[in-house]
């Protein structure tokens, strides 16, 4: 009964009816509290409805029946990264990545961690580091500086202006390419679509973002290629602005804006939908495609919707393949008992005792209460 009510939660899921999928998710649980995969799934379903704190629930009791469930671990670390429990979420994700060193998504989102940690180190109230980007030129220094970004160019703030930068709007963008538009997403959290204006010409747009009591924001770049302003969109979602623009031509865009610098166009052989390259950032940072990395997701719900108990055995029996038993059950046990903050491999010294919790200096340890 519990696994019928699983598979209907996956298909509900697949529909994007999060809603159904969590209710039928719980009411298997009910049948079957220590499903771990029922677990994970229902952390996923969490996490697109906004409950983090109940995805890091779920995902916490299902390493706990199953060390090995690598997807449990991804939750996690997305959902910690969104509650902006930075540590724990680098902590896990790391975890995750031992158990499958070629999944790029683990690496992708380690970066992240690494990139909001290194803002919390500058003793700013977080209101204002997310528009401040650290300054990692001298990090010895007396004097803690940041940069604010906006466009290419960028201006040293002192501690003591830090009240005032709030009050400038400086959200950050980046865009990626396909063969037929360039996506162009301008983070900004919580804007009322009334407060954002767009305009696209042939090859100019003009983006303004209008808040009472702050500057306005308002973006205008001369672009890299021609568009059709007609077929351009924008959507104002929950955490950004998205901005397509249809290009008139089929090439490659190496930057946003034009450049005067003589460069030969690559032109995009145009695929099947099926077959079509995944778009490419720019920028050498790592960056993150939530909606890449959502249809990932998507894709495993179905194929693990058709994989039998027998493949998924076989598949987790690969990843502990390099590994002894005695690593594998240090790895596991630390991890529990320690409520992800320790990681061992080494079964002499955690086998005999058990696990205390050690967060990194400077930080408190939280339970998630599940």
């Amino acid at each position: 009964m519990a696994t019928d009510l699983g598979k209907s939660a996956k298909e509900a899921f697949v529909d994007d009816n999060f809603d159904l999928a969590l209710d039928l998710y719980s009411q298997a649980l009910d049948l079957e509290p220590g499903n771990a995969d029922i677990l994970a799934d229902r952390a996923q379903a969490n996490l697109k409805l906004g409950n983090f704190t109940e995805a890091v629930a779920d995902a916490n009791r299902a390493i706990e029946f199953d060390p090995s469930m690598t997807k449990a671990y991804l939750r996690k670390g997305i959902a910690c990264i969104k509650l902006e429990e930075y540590q724990t979420a680098k902590t896990t994700l790391e975890a995750g990545l031992l158990l499958v060193p070629d999944d790029s998504r683990f690496t992708k989102l380690i970066n992240e961690c690494d990139y909001f940690i290194a803002e919390e180190t500058n003793g700013l109230p977080r209101e204002v580091r997310r528009n401040v980007l650290p300054n990692t030129s001298s990090p010895s220094s007396n004097i803690t500086t940041t940069e604010v970004v906006n466009g290419s160019q960028s201006t040293p703030v002192i501690p003591e202006l830090a009240k005032e930068v709030t009050n400038k709007p400086n959200y950050r963008h980046d865009y990626y390419n396909t063969p037929t538009e360039v996506v162009l997403s301008i983070f900004a959290k919580g804007i009322p679509a009334k407060n954002v204006s767009v305009d696209f010409g042939e090859q100019i747009l003009s983006v303004i973002i209008d808040i009472a009591g702050k500057e306005q924001y308002h973006l205008q770049p001369r672009l890299f290629g021609k568009i059709i302003p007609d077929k351009c969109r924008f959507e104002v979602l929950p955490s950004k602005v998205e901005i397509h623009l249809l290009k008139a031509e089929a090439i490659t865009w190496t930057s946003l804006e034009h450049s005067d610098e003589k460069t030969v166009p690559q032109k995009i052989s145009t695929l099947p939908a099926s077959k079509e390259q995944r778009p490419s950032y720019p920028s050498s940072k790592s960056k993150i495609d939530w909606d890449k990395l959502e249809a990932q997701v998507k894709k495993e719900e179905k194929e693990e919707k058709l994989d039998s108990d027998a493949s998924l055995n076989k598949f987790f029996q690969e990843i502990y393949q390099d590994y002894d038993d005695d690593v594998r059950r240090a790895m596991a046990k630390s991890f529990v008992e320690s409520n992800g903050t320790v990681l061992s491999t080494n079964w002499n010294e955690v086998g005999s005792k058990k696990v205390e919790s050690t967060p990194p200096d400077g930080m408190e340890l939280k339970k998630w209460e599940y």
